[in-house]
């Protein structure tokens, strides 16, 4: 079964905890908080003040760079405040408050349940669809989907790959999205490949999946889509976009500034071609998703489908609450999720799912002395060496991590997992990759030519 080349990591995907639960909508908080960060790039310039009425879709922000997203109210209400609001990490972010008054959909956007498969706009409309709906990478990389779809000069692209790998452990969102969703899904891969020109739609799902593909290739029969379904071999992290590429396609993505279009590819993950259908021809904008609040301790496993803005807490306590005893609540999964402080923080864009890890799972193992086994190095996707670019970036030496190509790091997590002394190699990364990429910004706007 086909895989990526280098690296990679087998930990125990713990599905079977939330796999079987069918997506149920969750309830409408009362008070939403809505971020204007919710992808990466500039956070979106407010359009909204305190005291204004605004309706559920209605745009609230606006993109204000080409690398930025709009976005849009989940429910109809008042704005209550434009401020400065904790995050998960307890990181204060500009946020709209909006207290929930009922929930009235703004009148252009079709909420029947037909599907409309044909479409016929031009690619240059269907991106401008995809742009006014905030449309962002679901997968949690959050780039906007229309700067993707926005083919560079010079380049061509030549596959879709639609990533329904899902290789994060406990996550089930994309794989009940696929079985639940997947007509729309592939209305949305069709559009997708109007967007691009191409005739090449392949989507990549792992192997611990055999209903998802299924269910997929009996529609694509059925309907006569023309999308194709890749079995992978089970590999963490087969989702990186350079991984799933190399696997399905066989091409290697150039280092740092390559991008996947340098190799004809284009990926996009199985959510966002849903939101992709539901902006294009449903004209509804990115507002709700679908989060997996799991854990082995979490009494009721839930796959819910959130609001934008709604608090984690809400949806922890539909699945029954945080369990007694040491517990982790993680925004993500274990291997690339990052630990919250503050579970009133909202649901975004890019969260998939809520893990509860509790008891020895909740602690991290006591670190200690480099052993050189070099087990990070074998384990690592991008073939760098982690124990060496840590170890340099907690001496802040950073010319010298930069020609490490610290940049190339994709945070999956393989290094610290595989690492016998317990040593947080990648909180060390993380850390001198945003200081060095900061330091190559500030490089190009010194040289930049003088307006």
């Amino acid at each position: 079964m086909k895989t990526f080349p280098i690296g990679g990591v087998h930990p125990s995907d713990n599905k079977k905890w939330s796999c079987g639960r069918a997506i149920e909508v969750a309830e409408l908080p009362d008070v939403v908080n809505i971020p204007l960060g919710q992808h990466i790039g500039a956070p979106a310039a407010a359009k909204v003040a305190k005291g204004d009425k605004v309706l559920t879709g209605q745009l609230i922000a606006e993109a204000s760079s080409f690398m930025s997203a709009n976005i849009h109210s989940p429910v109809s209400g008042t704005v209550t405040a434009v401020d400065m609001v904790p995050n998960g990490q307890g990181l204060r972010q500009m946020m709209i408050t909006i207290k929930r008054e009922g929930d009235e959909w703004m009148p252009e956007i079709d909420r029947t349940p037909e599907i409309k498969r044909e479409c016929a706009l031009d690619p240059a409309a269907i991106i401008a669809k995809i742009k006014d709906a905030g449309i962002v990478g679901m997968g949690g990389a959050t780039f906007p989907t229309h700067v993707k779809l926005s083919i560079p000069p010079g380049c061509k692209a030549e596959y879709l790959i639609i990533n329904g790998v899902e290789c994060e452990p406990y996550l089930t969102s994309d794989h009940r999205t696929m079985l639940e969703r997947g007509e729309e899904l592939l209305v949305g891969v069709e559009i997708l490949k109007r967007a691009l020109g191409v005739d090449k739609a392949v989507i990549g799902i792992e192997n611990n999946k055999p209903d998802a593909i299924a269910h997929l290739r009996a529609l694509i029969a059925d309907k006569s889509f023309a999308v194709g379904v890749e079995p992978l071999k089970v590999q963490y992290p087969q989702g990186g976009e350079k991984q799933l590429i190399a696997a399905v396609t066989g091409r290697q993505v150039p280092p740092p500034p390559g991008l996947p279009i340098h190799v004809g590819a284009v990926v996009c993950n199985a959510s966002t071609a849903v939101a992709v259908y539901e902006a294009v021809q449903k004209n509804k904008p990115l507002i709700e998703r679908v989060v997996t609040v799991t854990g082995k301790s979490v009494s009721e496993p839930r796959n819910l489908l959130a609001r934008m803005g709604t608090p984690v807490a809400k949806l922890i306590e539909k699945a029954g609450g945080l369990p007694e005893g040491d517990v982790k609540v993680v925004n993500g999964g274990p291997m690339m999720g990052r630990a919250m402080v503050n579970l009133d923080s909202p649901v975004t864009k890019g969260c998939s799912g809520i893990t509860v890890l509790s008891g020895v799972e909740a602690r991290r193992v006591q670190e200690s002395p480099c052993i050189k086994c070099a087990k990070c190095v074998g384990a690592c996707p991008m073939g760098l060496e982690p124990y060496l670019i840590s170890k340099m970036s907690r001496k802040k030496m950073w010319e010298s991590v930069e020609g490490e190509r610290i940049t190339d790091c994709i945070e999956c997590g393989c290094c610290q997992y595989s690492c016998p002394a317990g040593i947080p190699l990648l909180d060390h990364i993380r850390l001198g990759k945003q200081t060095v990429m900061g330091i190559i910004r500030a490089r190009a706007a010194a040289n930049a030519p003088k307006k």
